[in-house]
């Protein structure tokens, strides 16, 4: 899990212009979080996943030489999980984020590059 700023902005009176994700995406997923639930505790072998929190605030964790790290994310934060790093999240409050990916997991594929894991 890696915190992203956006690449590209452009600014002017009528507002913000910013580049989330200059990459090929498969899949743009929205998905829901009612207060304290978690999802995710997998990983993907072959999977990209950016995620943008467009409400509320999640904890987001992963593992690291075999060390828990966690950081909150809240509205309009992003992050990137990469393919083999697990990641878990859990909502702070009632929640939503946009996951993009690129690789097999996606639509009907989902199960076919999603690895369960214990619970971070």
């Amino acid at each position: 899990m890696h915190k992203l700023t956006p690449l590209n902005s452009f600014i002017d009176n009528r507002g913000v212009i910013e580049d989330l994700v200059v990459e090929s995406i498969d899949a743009i997923t929205r998905i829901s979080f009612t207060p304290n639930a978690v999802r995710g505790n997998h990983f993907h072998n072959e999977t990209f996943q950016w995620t943008l929190v467009i409400k509320g605030e999640i904890e987001a964790s992963t593992i690291v030489n075999g060390v828990v790290i966690t950081e909150k994310f809240k509205e309009g934060e992003f992050f990137v999980s990469r393919p083999g790093e697990p990641h878990a999240m859990q909502a702070i409050d009632a929640s939503e984020i946009l996951v993009f990916t690129r690789g097999p997991r996606s639509g009907i594929s989902y199960q076919t590059d999603t690895h369960r894991i214990q619970v971070i």
